[in-house]
């Protein structure tokens, strides 16, 4: 059944009217990689240390500046390559969901990503780990492979430590109303995502 909205236009009614709705939006991937980084080296900046100072403790017992230059390259590629694969999220097919043009229907049991009436996906609120509240958006953070789905051995390590962010951008402005914001603030602290 239609119902009018407020310019006297007959709009569908979604499976749950309750839920919240936004505007389309589409997040930027250089935004997406801006983040990112951000995320990942002010949580991970140390690992950026072990080589140099790995490759530095010679130096000390026996000066060369060619190990001055082998510490500050291999440290520079460490930074380059962790932050390659940080950027190859946008590049990836299977990241491409996170970078097309979508609202979003979000209620109690699920934030619905629609690219339009019948086609999307949905996120149920297990799946996502935490959440974040700025001045201007909400970011939706999405859980990390458990040890099981991850592959054993040192892949296994590697794939752990050495994880890329995934997360959903919610930007104030794509929301219809303060009353919409307002709502997911407190969905988000009664599944206990935001503190």
């Amino acid at each position: 059944m239609h119902q009018p909205n407020q310019r006297g236009q007959r709009m569908g009614q979604g499976a749950n009217p309750l839920a919240i709705r936004t505007k389309k939006y589409q997040l930027d991937k250089q935004m997406y990689t801006t983040m990112a980084l951000k995320q990942v080296w002010s949580r991970d900046w140390w690992y950026a240390l072990i080589p140099l100072v790995l490759l530095l403790l010679p130096a000390v017992f026996s000066f060369s500046w060619w190990w001055v230059v082998a510490a500050v390259v291999v440290t520079l590629l460490f930074v380059l390559v962790r932050s390659a694969q940080v950027m190859g999220v946008t590049q990836v097919e299977q990241g491409n969901p996170l970078f097309e043009r979508l609202y979003y229907e979000i209620d109690q049991r699920q934030i619905l990503m629609k690219r339009n009436e019948r086609e999307g996906m949905n996120l149920t609120w297990d799946m996502i780990q935490k959440a974040g509240h700025s001045e201007d958006a909400f970011m939706l953070w999405l859980q990390q492979p458990s040890a099981e789905q991850l592959p054993s051995g040192w892949k296994g390590w590697v794939a752990k430590n050495f994880q890329v962010p995934v997360f959903v951008h919610l930007p104030h402005r794509i929301f219809n109303s303060p009353n919409d914001i307002k709502l997911l603030d407190s969905i988000l602290r009664r599944k206990s995502l935001l503190a």
